[in-house]
């Protein structure tokens, strides 16, 4: 029978499994943080990222509910409490990334209602769905270590160059605010998701199934790119109608 990694293995693999997949060798990141693409452009990936999201506190609501240790949960709640900042209306994460979109010339009601209009590409369900199946149906160690480590864990290098980019392009650090909450917070998320995911994979197979999973997650994203790229290249991002 073979025996679990160690802590520092394990992350080294968990680690690593982003690191091949990740999201910022992307032509869609890399197009962005070069500068070519434009406001538009931009609140198309809005769009399609408020969908993915939107739903992503109710999603930690349920992961929260299945950890069947204290300390776990008030990482996970600290983690949900900044997804909806209930003490400062305005700053929920989905309402930042609404701040954005209006930045590039996209209405809130545009977003809100893009699933209706059936703008909202395959990929981008096939994400909000691979969520809802990690927190709900798989194991514990498989959930944090695909979403917070090889998601979250993404952001504090992905969004520095976005912003750059962005600000280049006049845009203010208020319009890039969504941006900004995720630089400052996800390096402690990736650190948390790493313990519990250390915690709750304390075998040698469920080791294995983690870093699948983050391979998994990483893919995923990377599916949901492939769409908004393949979109905006063939011209089909662009709404029929204005909002």
């Amino acid at each position: 029978m073979d025996q679990p990694m160690n802590r520092q293995a394990f992350s080294k693999a968990l680690v690593a499994a982003r690191t091949q997949r990740h999201s910022g060798a992307h032509p869609f990141s890399l197009a962005w943080a070069e500068g070519r693409l434009t406001r538009a452009q931009l609140g198309f990936w809005a769009v399609q990222h408020y969908y993915y999201i939107e739903l992503i506190p109710q999603q930690f609501g349920h992961f929260f509910c299945r950890l069947p240790d204290l300390d776990a949960r008030r990482h996970m709640l600290e983690n949900l409490i900044g997804e909806e900042v209930p003490d400062q209306p305005g700053k929920r994460h989905p309402d930042l990334l609404l701040r954005f979109a209006q930045a590039c010339g996209v209405s809130p009601r545009r977003v809100r209602e893009a699933a209706d209009r059936g703008e909202i590409l395959p990929g981008t369900r096939a994400m909000r769905s691979w969520i809802y199946e990690l927190v709900a149906f798989r194991e514990l160690a498989e959930a944090a270590a695909g979403i917070m480590v090889a998601l979250e864990g993404q952001t504090p290098t992905l969004y520095p160059r976005y912003v750059e980019a962005c600000r280049a392009m006049g845009m203010s650090d208020d319009d890039l605010e969504f941006f900004h909450v995720h630089i400052d917070n996800d390096t402690h998320h990736e650190g948390e998701g790493l313990a519990i995911t250390y915690r709750y994979a304390h075998t040698s197979a469920l080791q294995r199934k983690a870093v699948a999973a983050v391979a998994a997650s990483a893919r995923q994203r990377l599916a949901m790119l492939d769409g908004i790229w393949g979109a905006i290249e063939s011209g089909d991002w662009k709404p029929r109608r204005a909002a």
